[in-house]
Order: structure tokens, then C-alpha cells, then sequence
């Protein structure tokens, strides 16, 4: 019987990396987990299907701090990064294209473009617009009285057929 690789799926947090190998009733599973790479490795389903997983990541992970958790339905890896912070475009050191890999998009989230500050994005359009003013900006109050004598449909609506 031929080891095929796990469908896996994966997200990258600020501290940790995690992936999820989706193999069900999986038994003999073997994780082992090096600074730059990582060996997954089971036997899965009623079939006894082999599966073996084995690549370079992208950055490097403290194997120490590194853990992974075997369900009925997956095994979960939570990489810890060496460096906090750094943020992973990908898993994988090559930038192939793997079949059995897919980012996590439920639990992605865009941790690298959030600020530090509480101020929610439609506060800083709000107070960005309050600073724009100045003495150049004209006055609007009076528009809605010109715009209604030269609006020429506001007249009554016809009746429907």
C-alpha cells in the first residue's frame, strides 16, 4: 500500500502557526517537529490508508513549545514561531502549490494589519474627515433649498396604467 499525503489545512496567528491534518480514526500517528521542518505520519479510515506528510516551513518554529492533539476526526499541530510577530505568507518554504494543503480561511485572520490602538475603523474615517475641514470648505446648509426649485421632477408622479 502506497502512503499518500494528509489533506491538510492551515492559519497563521501572531505567536503560534497552526495545521490540521484531516484524517479520520487515525492510529499510529507520528508528529515530530524540527526548527525549519515538519514529519507527520498515520494510518487512517476502515482502509488502514498510510498517510505521510513531510515538508520545510517557512519560517522557523521552537519545537519545544511546539504541540499536536489526535481527535477521532484530525490531528491539530500548533507550531509555536521562534520569532512572534513575523508574519507567514505561506506554510511551506517552496512556494509550490500542494494538492493536499489549503489555508484555513474560518480562523485566518488579518492580525498584521490590525493597530494596537481601540479605535475602530469608522472612528478613524471620522475623525480623519473632522481634520479636513477648514475656512475653504463650502457652506452646504442652503443646497437642499436651491436644489429643490431647480429640481424639475418633483413635481407630482403620474398615475400607473
Amino acid at each position: 500500500m502506497t502512503m499518500q499525503p494528509a489533506a491538510a489545512k492551515w492559519y497563521d496567528s501572531r505567536e503560534s502557526v497552526y495545521i490540521e491534518f484531516c484524517v479520520e480514526d487515525s492510529k499510529e500517528v507520528q508528529v515530530n517537529f524540527d526548527k525549519t521542518k515538519v514529519e507527520f505520519s498515520c494510518v487512517s479510515g476502515k482502509d488502514n490508508n498510510k498517510h505521510r506528510n513531510s515538508f520545510d516551513l517557512f519560517g522557523e518554529i521552537d519545537p519545544k513549545g511546539s504541540t499536536h492533539k489526535r481527535t477521532d476526526r484530525c490531528v491539530s499541530c500548533c507550531l509555536r514561531k521562534a520569532e512572534a510577530g513575523i508574519s507567514w505568507p505561506r506554510l511551506c518554504k517552496d512556494k509550490a502549490k500542494f494538492a493536499w494543503l489549503s489555508v484555513d480561511f474560518s480562523n485566518w485572520k488579518d492580525w498584521e494589519d490590525e493597530l494596537h490602538d481601540d479605535v475602530s475603523g469608522f472612528d478613524k474615517f471620522s475623525e480623519m474627515m473632522n481634520t479636513m475641514g477648514g475656512v475653504d470648505m463650502p457652506d452646504f446648509e442652503d443646497a437642499d433649498d436651491e436644489q429643490e426649485s431647480v429640481d424639475s421632477d418633483n413635481g407630482d408622479m403620474p398615475g400607473l396604467i
